[in-house]
């Protein structure tokens, strides 16, 4: 799979541009992408919807975990890819370059991917909640 989970070894820096794909069919998946819009003052984060934007890799790959390429490198998958996004946001910076030690990212993708056995029940829960 080419959206391999690895710490990303890639220069930290502040001013690197971030693409992330996210499924805008997704209650919860709206609602991060609209707090990191509103945290990302500074115009940093290309955001993609990957139900009907261009994707790099299979469309339902994209949609089944969240991605995000940082500057020229790599495509992230999971937890690297919600590192190199907050990077990109001076708030959440620190947490994203703690995340570059390999050990803080396994636990992170170990909590992403927990999270993600409960997406369904969340996502259907918020669509009753805004109905």
């Amino acid at each position: 799979m080419s959206t391999a989970v690895s710490a990303d070894r890639t220069p930290a820096r502040a001013d690197a541009r971030v693409v992330v794909w996210y499924d805008s069919a997704c209650p919860l998946c709206r609602r991060e992408i609209a707090l990191m819009r509103r945290l990302d003052r500074r115009g940093r984060i290309d955001v993609v919807d990957a139900t009907t934007g261009a994707c790099p890799i299979d469309r339902a790959q994209m949609l089944a975990r969240f991605h995000a390429r940082e500057g020229d490198g790599p495509l992230l998958s999971g937890a690297a890819a919600f590192a190199a996004m907050w990077r990109a946001i001076p708030p959440l910076r620190p947490l994203g370059l703690l995340a570059r030690h390999r050990p803080v990212l396994a636990l992170l993708e170990r909590a992403y991917v927990a999270f993600l056995r409960i997406r369904p029940r969340l996502r259907r829960w918020l669509t009753e909640k805004t109905a």
